[in-house]
């Protein structure tokens, strides 16, 4: 039997009803190509071979490889399931993807934020994402009140859903917080037509600098006076905080700060 490792973040899910409504989330059809993170035992990947064309799994621990390569070897043989040893964090989605695919994943807890900045924000982006992650996480992204670098970063690729809360106790072993499954569909760049990538995500990176504080002062890097003459033509309040400002708000501050100011 394979343990689970502690240092991967490997919590494999054992429940059949969480499974069914992954895929079904995932809305799979009989063309899709899937890419999985993390397989371990094989009991998603199961599933998603059911559904779909094609599944590709990336899995970093070797004792799991071995496994599945055994569990799975008609599967391999015919095509149907390609199985790759690495970390999915230094992959490049362009080399392992040839066709339009979908993300289906138990994520590892400590890679979440790297794996999603990653292929949201990639050349080659998946359709759609279905992803397990903590709870808490998967409620900031979601967010309509309070936004956060996380809930702006997914909010300018896709359409983030809540599904479905997931309790600890359908995973062995069992963690110490509760997980949930989070949907990003529509993903694309069109966000990205009018405005530089780059400089959307350096702004809310020095807008989120110092949270307490209040947007205009953090966006030090242009001169005062301009900064509230910005805030006042965009009619966005002088008090406000960086949170409190929506992906629309932002996509005008970008704009205008575009043409005022390098952002340090």
């Amino acid at each position: 039997m394979v343990k689970a490792k502690k240092s991967l973040g490997q919590n494999f899910l054992k429940s059949k009803q969480i499974l069914d409504k992954i895929i079904k989330t995932a809305d799979l059809k009989a063309g899709d190509v899937v890419l999985e993170v993390g397989p371990g035992k094989g009991i998603l990947t199961e599933k998603l071979l059911e559904k779909a064309k094609k599944v590709i799994a990336v899995e970093k621990d070797q004792r799991l490889i071995e496994f599945l390569q055994e569990k799975f070897k008609k599967e391999i043989q015919n095509k149907k399931l390609e199985l790759i040893y690495g970390d999915i964090l230094k992959m490049n989605p362009k080399i392992l993807l040839s066709s339009p695919y979908k993300i289906v994943a138990n994520l590892p807890y400590y890679i979440t934020g790297q794996f999603l900045r990653k292929f949201l924000s990639s050349d080659f982006p998946p359709t759609t994402m279905v992803v397990m992650l903590q709870k808490e996480v998967a409620k900031r992204t979601t967010t309509t009140n309070k936004e956060s670098l996380l809930s702006l970063s997914v909010k300018a690729y896709g359409q983030p859903k809540y599904v479905t809360t997931v309790s600890a106790k359908n995973f062995s072993p069992q963690p110490k917080v509760d997980s949930a499954i989070l949907l990003i569909s529509n993903i694309s760049k069109d966000f990205f037509k009018n405005i530089n990538e780059n400089l959307f995500f350096q702004l809310i990176k020095v807008g989120f600098s110092s949270k307490r504080k209040m947007l205009i002062n953090n966006l030090s890097f242009a001169p005062k006076r301009e900064r509230a003459q910005i805030f006042e033509d965009l009619k966005i309040p002088l008090k406000i905080r960086a949170e409190d400002l929506s992906l629309e708000d932002w996509k005008c501050l970008v704009k205008v700060f575009a043409r005022v100011s390098s952002i340090k």
